[in-house]
């Protein structure tokens, strides 16, 4: 089985635990990700988010954009971060 099929097979499940598991930087039994398990995590939520198409105001890592429309440079925009 290829990286792409893993991805496409992957339970919604298991995606939710691999987002969770990077938020909070332990697993569901409460053992801390590693670095390099957090970047594993990471790289295959983001490769599932693109795969099924989540919105991209639901993928991890998103950050919105807005003015804040007090005149000040456009490159100045405010950031919220949704979680």
């Amino acid at each position: 089985m290829t990286y792409e099929e893993l991805i496409q097979r992957l339970d919604p499940t298991v995606y939710q635990n691999l987002r969770r598991a990077i938020e909070l930087g332990k697993w569901p039994d409460g053992r801390a990700v590693s670095g390099e398990q957090r970047r594993i995590c990471l790289e295959a939520v983001i490769h599932y988010e693109k795969t099924h198409n989540i919105p991209e105001h639901e993928r991890v890592g998103y950050i919105e954009r807005q003015s804040c429309g007090s005149g000040k440079d456009p490159g100045e925009d405010t950031i919220r971060i949704v979680s």
